[in-house]
């Protein structure tokens, strides 16, 4: 995971130091915006069963390109369809173990935990609707950027960290098709970004070991970044 968060940091130095180039005096004015993206934001676990308690740093790392799509002359509103990757946590209380060919999960004392978290690995598909205040000579502009996102999990895994064990893996349960709405807003570099799961991080029917069902889905806010 240090390895993974270092290239993307890397990523992002270059890129941000790139979109920091002064703009030449001739410009094209078919030109395209916004098409390789990288966020970094932070995961609230929605709709918790009772005692359930987020711990530790949830995070969420993404980057990707964006095909820019304008729908005017003036180029300033149009269609964003692209391909990306992302990588998501869900710290909390909730301890997940194999037993046989099930999965049990239950709720832990702090006392003894480490840390237990849900971990994903997915390859996403974003759709934007564009407005931005851009022009072929103006590099600093508005964007407001709204659509929903599609994401296919191909690693999900549990992880339990305690005093006396430490359990790791493949979960079942996580759901392969996660999707949700998004919302990315801001000025120049800096950009607000949001995103609302549609649907539960886990399959329907999963169970606390006292019954309670966890239909707990995602909300997350960060940061995201754009270049060319």
């Amino acid at each position: 995971m240090k390895g993974l968060l270092t290239l993307l940091l890397a990523f992002f130095a270059i890129l941000f130091g790139y979109s920091q180039q002064a703009p030449t005096e001739t410009y094209d004015d078919k030109y395209l915006e916004d098409q390789f993206y990288i966020g970094l934001g932070f995961n609230f676990l929605l709709e918790r069963p009772m005692d359930v308690a987020q711990r530790n740093l949830s995070y969420n790392l993404q980057a990707g390109f964006i095909k820019d799509i304008p729908l005017n002359a003036s180029r300033n509103f149009g269609l964003g369809l692209g391909i990306g990757y992302a990588t998501n946590s869900y710290y909390s209380n909730i301890g997940a173990r194999q037993v046989g060919e099930d999965i049990v999960y239950e709720i832990l004392d702090s006392e003894g935990l480490k840390r237990s978290k849900f971990e994903t690995h997915a390859l996403e598909v974003p759709l934007e609707i564009r407005w931005r205040t851009s022009t072929p000579a103006d590099y600093k502009f508005w964007r407001i950027y709204a659509g929903a996102k599609v994401g296919y999990v191909f690693s999900g895994r549990s992880r339990l960290v305690t005093d006396d064990e430490t359990i790791g893996f493949s979960n079942d349960d996580i759901r392969k098709i996660q999707y949700g709405l998004m919302f990315n807003f801001g000025y120049n570099t800096w950009n607000i970004h949001a995103y609302y799961a549609l649907n539960p991080l886990l399959e329907d029917g999963t169970v606390l070991d006292n019954g309670s069902s966890i239909d707990f889905r995602a909300l997350r806010i960060g940061v995201i970044f754009y270049i060319l």
